[in-house]
């Protein structure tokens, strides 16, 4: 019925009391019964109209839902693949696009409007809480990875959903949107309602969330602990390099010193530690208990759930939120379940059993920073605040410490108290498997033993000094340190290697002879300060040699490729050593987008380098093409320079004119050497080649000491993942540094008597060179 027939309807009601002989009084009843089915059919028809959008967000859940699956399971597959399989979180993590899709999956529960009348929409309404519990769960390990803001912010907006997700479903329970059905046959006579399951829910979520903030508060003293002994052991391995023969950092030491380094980079992962907690354990456990419960909850409505259909606004999406959010609690479960094992990774013996067993002791990284916070001092926001004032905000702020003290060492203990529960299964699996081996050693008479790696062992780090790492862990992470090694060695830049061993002179004489001393008469005066960095002239260089024509297109693609790959290393080399100031990042830059602009478009400063070699055919055909080449080059770079000069914005968008002139400035000073030394001419090619091979070997002469550095980083956070990119950097340089280090160290030996600061700089080793 439209909103217009409203005066239809009275207009109706007056004529049938005219023309039927019917009292007022009567008339007045049936006037008020037929007014109230209007008004409800007027309200079904807007509550079908409201509902229609309902069906497009229940898709939306799905959607959400399913982006929160494959971020777990994209950390199982990289627990998978780097054997860690306590399953660190790489990719499901705290942060606002987490904690937004994760908020879009909750719509059901803290739907207080729609109407999920159903048996489908109960049980999807639980499954959505379940589905909650499993990703809090996951979520656990990856507050170590946060710094201290970091974790405040995070662990808040967490709170703030899951306690706005609780509320809403207490509301709902107390007010009977929960639990009545009206569909209660097809729940059978297990259960009638289901109150108490979304109570069981609301109070798991409440410990998880207390969970969280437990551990945030240990995590900021266990990270202190580790970074101290950290620290001890980053100066036990650099007294162990010192005190290594020779002045070149070779392989071996290299390989040794990165394998130090990633003892305590794996073994002292904040995650890591986390996930041998005893709230993780428990974490794992509540996890499962309840996936259990969901699933038994499935399987005790199965019938329903394929007998009837959904008579909420959702439609049949309902079914598929409940399909997708159960496998995602099925999936979420392996992750924290595996957690649950991990102090396998620690010596299982009497004393460390009994350690566990002690589960009333609380250790003091728990509550370190509660007591710290206890006799800090807070800084008042009035200055002129009375003391009867301060003195009642200082013991208010002890007594709130105080019961929190408490209540995390309720937390912590009760937590021991669950996690004894996996752990006592994990004992008893432990010694069966020990006792067959035992069997199988005394029938065979022979059984390999795990190598003693007692070396290297002092490079463990261990927040509590009773649980001593396995062996069979600290094997497990030097396997995986070799593998990453070996797989590293595949991708050895090989291009680079050839361009460097075959093209390589006495001396790395490219070095001397790329840039010409004394004045640059065209190049000057510029308004740009200049300064060499390594990749410049390669960029340049490498330009000029592929416009030469008359040149084989294998010889330029080969060299195109051997300067990609070894751009990468000498730009790296650059980013760590050659950092010193702003004018050498901006020279970096400006070489970046140059040779962005030379490898992909082909083109010098928007100028197509096919233009270049085409005019130079067309004129020169009675001179020498090459020198025509050079020529044009110069002509261009010193028209940049003069437009750059005119330009009254030395900036310009975003530093695109300090750019111009850096690159036109390289190319000047470069052509007007490569004029000025006439023997190069008419074999440029090979000339071009040869300087820039001594230009990349002398900047990867380096590499040692770039790598020595990526092994150790101050950030507790990102130390695991810079000791990796040192490995495989070892790893693909490998050849790199042992040839530079061997067959080729008589071409540069001479420079080993510079300052060890001053290697890291062309300009210096250019100098160093000309020095009679």
């Amino acid at each position: 019925m439209a909103f217009n027939s409203t005066k239809e309807f009275s207009d109706i009601m007056h004529e049938l009391l005219a023309k039927c002989d019917i009292t007022t009084d009567l008339m007045s009843k049936l006037y008020t019964k037929l007014s109230s089915f209007y008004r409800l059919e007027l309200k079904l028809n807007l509550e079908e109209e409201y509902g229609k959008p309902m069906l497009w967000i229940g898709l939306y859940i799905t959607l959400a839902s399913l982006c929160c699956i494959l971020l777990m399971l994209a950390d199982l597959l990289h627990g998978l693949r780097s054997r860690k399989l306590w399953f660190p979180c790489k990719y499901f993590t705290i942060n606002g696009f987490t904690l937004t899709v994760i908020a879009a999956a909750m719509k059901l529960p803290v739907n207080l409007s729609g109407s999920l009348p159903g048996v489908v929409d109960q049980v999807a309404k639980l499954g959505s809480m379940a589905f909650m519990c499993t990703m809090m769960a996951n979520l656990l390990p990856c507050l170590a990875t946060m710094d201290n803001n970091e974790l405040l912010t995070n662990i808040t907006a967490l709170g703030v959903l899951v306690i706005n997700l609780v509320g809403n479903v207490v509301f709902q329970i107390q007010t009977g949107a929960v639990g009545s059905n009206a569909d209660a046959k097809y729940f059978g006579r297990i259960l009638s309602n289901l109150s108490w399951l979304n109570s069981i829910y609301v109070t798991l979520l409440l410990v998880l969330l207390i969970i969280h903030v437990s551990s945030s508060i240990a995590i900021l003293k266990s990270k202190q602990i580790i970074e101290s002994k950290y620290q001890q052991g980053h100066e036990t391995a650099s007294k162990d390099l010192q005190q290594s023969t020779g002045k070149l950092l070779t392989v071996e030491k290299l390989q040794q010193l990165a394998s130090s380094y990633w003892i305590m980079a794996g073994s002292g992962s904040p995650q890591f530690i986390m996930a041998c907690s005893a709230t993780t354990t428990t974490s794992g456990v509540i996890c499962a208990l309840s996936t259990i419960l969901h699933t038994f909850t499935v399987s005790w409505f199965i019938s329903g759930l394929l007998e009837t259909e959904s008579d909420s606004d959702y439609k049949w999406s309902i079914s598929l939120i409940l399909i997708v959010q159960f496998v995602g609690v099925v999936v979420g479960t392996i992750a924290p379940l595996s957690r649950c094992f991990a102090t396998l990774s620690f010596k299982v013996s009497i004393k460390s059993i009994w350690n566990h067993i002690k589960v009333f002791k609380v250790e003091k990284y728990w509550t370190h920073k509660l007591y710290d916070w206890k006799y800090g001092i807070i800084p008042s926001p009035f200055r002129s605040c009375k003391r009867k004032l301060k003195v009642i905000i200082k013991n208010l702020k002890g007594l709130i410490l105080m019961f929190s003290i408490k209540i995390q060492e309720g937390v912590v203990v009760l937590c021991k108290i669950i996690a004894l529960i996996p752990f006592c299964f994990m004992i008893c699996v432990l010694y069966c498997l020990r006792f067959l081996k035992w069997s199988l050693q005394a029938i065979f008479r022979s059984w390999e033993k795990l190598p003693q790696n007692l070396e290297q062992r002092k490079y463990v780090l261990q927040l509590e000094v009773e649980n001593e790492l396995a062996d069979r862990t600290l094997e497990g992470l030097l396997k995986t340190f070799n593998r990453l090694i070996q797989k590293s060695e595949k991708k050895q830049p090989k291009s680079l290697m050839t361009l460097i061993e075959e093209n390589s002179t006495e001396g790395f004489q490219g070095v001397k002879i790329f840039n010409k001393d004394g004045p640059h008469v065209q190049c000057s005066p510029s308004k740009v300060e200049y300064r060499d960095c390594w990749s410049l002239p390669v960029v340049t260089l490498t330009t000029i040699a592929v416009t030469l024509p008359n040149i084989e297109k294998e010889k330029v693609k080969s060299l195109l490729k051997s300067v990609r790959e070894g751009l990468e290393y000498v730009t790296l080399v650059e980013e760590t050593l050659n950092a010193t100031d702003d004018h050498y990042k901006s020279i970096q830059k400006a070489s970046k987008v140059l040779w962005e602009e030379v490898d992909f478009r082909h083109r010098w400063l928007g100028i197509k380098l096919k233009k270049i070699a085409s005019q130079v055919k067309k004129d020169g055909a009675q001179v020498d093409t090459n020198l025509l080449i050079v020529q044009l080059f110069l002509k261009k770079a010193t028209s940049k320079i003069e437009e750059g000069r005119g330009r009254t914005d030395i900036e310009g968008p975003d530093g695109y004119s300090e750019h111009i002139s850096i690159c036109a400035y390289s190319m000047c000073r470069i052509t007007e050497t490569i004029i000025d030394d006439t023997e190069s001419h008419k074999k440029l090619f090979d000339e071009l080649s040869s300087r820039i091979a001594d230009i990349m070997a002398a900047c990867l002469t380096n590499l040692p000491h770039v790598i020595a550095m990526k092994c150790h980083t101050s950030v507790i956070e990102k130390r695991e993942a810079s000791v990796q990119v040192a490995t495989k950097l070892l790893g693909e340089t490998k050849h790199i540094v042992n040839t530079l280090q061997g067959p080729l160290q008589d071409k540069w030996h001479a420079y080993l008597s510079m300052n060890p600061e001053d290697l890291a700089f062309i300009d210096k080793w250019h100098a160093y060179s000309s020095e009679p």
